[in-house]
């Protein structure tokens, strides 16, 4: 049996490649643990838009038909009042779905901590060679 400070080269070079196996395994259950965190984001995200969506066609309706009227009432033909708060409406909609689509862009699902990690595993294993 050999002591701590006597190791021989096999039993030195086998737990190195113990402790690399579990260094995998871990960057593995963060990866894991990272992507199943950001489809939880992609899942809220969806669920945001889908909740502007809904809530804003009632009261869309309801304040389409209000400003139609105040626009006709001020002297606008009929045709024209529903097109000038057609073009609003379709604007606001647009800024909603742009802050929606902008939360499931790569850059804010990319697994920072699993890269920054494998970062440093890298290293880590290049030093080891040495």
């Amino acid at each position: 049996m050999t002591t701590p400070n006597n190791r021989s080269i096999p039993d030195l070079v086998g737990d190195a490649f113990t402790q690399f196996a579990k260094l995998v395994s871990n960057e593995f259950d963060l990866a894991r643990a990272e992507i199943s965190e950001k489809f939880g984001q992609i899942g809220r995200a969806a669920a945001m838009i889908g909740a502007g969506a809904v809530i804003l066609i009632p009261g869309l309706i309801l304040l389409l038909m209000a400003a139609v009227a105040a626009l006709v009432e001020h002297g606008f033909s009929q045709s024209v009042a529903y097109l000038i708060v057609g073009a609003c409406t379709t604007g606001l909609a647009a800024a909603l779905i742009a802050f929606g689509a902008n939360r499931l862009s790569p850059e804010t699902l990319k697994p920072e901590m699993t890269i920054e990690q494998l970062q440093r595993d890298k290293e880590a294993a290049g030093e080891m060679i040495r």
